[in-house]
């Protein structure tokens, strides 16, 4: 459902149009940089620009240092930081500080087949890390070895110093069976985050794309519709009916896969009864601990929009969390 168009993409897409570009990725922060490490803007030759590696302080600045390296042809290591009395001068007036690694793609930086397998990759969903020196000497694409980083989703220099591994996760997805109120606040907020959004619901009369109309709406039963989902580590599952016709074959899926949230709406006495049921279906009890139930952080939400937003809280914790 999700079409990638992130620096990667449109880097490939003026270099198939016959421009040059380079790739600008944040490496290194200090203090409160206002963008994460991994964060990157692309930069034709001609001037134009996609993305942003500091919110709008030195976007500016890396332009022209990108402009420089492709008619150079060699990368660039840039520094951007700020002192108490001269703030906006320097550049970022948050206080912090930045590297950000500027790449030309082809000649002196990343070459193009590696760009083509890194869109490859995102766009067939999987997770791979762009490793590469600092100083431009090697550059590579790896699948395995850097589960931890996949896992947490984090980019960042390694122990030497010297080297920067890029983490490109596929993107996060939202899974939610139960097109009930809750759902309908629930989706919106995910899609606000960043989650692309899957409602699945055998009844037509909840499960139609005019009360989700920017979610991918499946009216078919959950072991059905999961099996063309595709449940994996970037996948958040909820559900929300709590009628064990539903829930179940949905929690018998989500519990054999690598979902990195599980989440079932009902009370205490609810999930008590899920949980008997989960272990007579041959489920340890490790695994039935995945599911949060009682759904959502204990926040005394109240209403349909409130749960949502508990919910979607608890989705972040489970992501973010070390």
């Amino acid at each position: 459902m999700h079409t990638l168009t992130g620096a990667p993409e449109q880097a490939l897409a003026w270099i198939r149009d016959g421009q040059g570009a380079a790739l600008a990725t944040v490496v290194e922060t200090w203090g409160s940089a206002p963008r994460r490490v991994g964060a990157q803007m692309v930069v034709s030759s001609d001037g134009k620009m996609e993305g942003s590696v500091s919110g709008g302080c030195v976007e500016g600045a890396v332009v022209l240092e990108a402009l420089e390296a492709l008619e150079e042809g060699q990368s660039k290591l840039l520094e951007y930081g700020v002192s108490d009395g001269d703030a906006f001068a320097v550049g970022l007036a948050c206080g912090g500080t930045i590297r950000v690694l500027v790449e030309p793609i082809g000649k002196g930086g990343m070459p193009l087949e590696t760009l083509e397998a890194l869109v490859e990759a995102r766009g067939a969903r999987t997770p791979v890390a762009y490793v590469t020196a600092l100083d431009g000497s090697t550059r590579s694409l790896v699948q395995a070895g850097y589960e931890d980083r996949f896992r947490k989703d984090r980019s960042g220099i390694e122990e030497d110093g010297q080297t920067f591994i890029a983490i490109h996760n596929p993107p996060l997805r939202l899974v939610v069976v139960g097109a009930v109120h809750i759902a309908q606040a629930l989706v919106p907020m995910a899609q606000i985050a960043g989650f692309d959004p899957y409602v699945i619901d055998p009844r037509q009369a909840f499960g139609s794309q005019a009360r989700f109309p920017d979610a991918r709406v499946i009216n078919d039963w959950p072991d059905a519709a999961l099996g063309d989902v595709e449940v994996d580590t970037r996948t958040a599952l909820v559900l929300l009916t709590h009628d064990p016709k539903l829930d179940d074959p949905a929690l018998h899926i989500g519990l054999q896969s690598g979902a990195f949230y599980i989440g079932a709406l009902g009370s205490t006495r609810t999930h008590a009864a899920r949980v008997e049921r989960m272990t007579d279906a041959g489920f340890n009890a490790h695994a039935i601990a995945r599911i949060n139930g009682p759904v959502g952080l204990d926040i005394g939400a109240s209403g349909p929009a409130e749960i949502a937003v508990s919910i979607l809280a608890q989705i972040i914790e489970s992501l973010r969390q070390p």
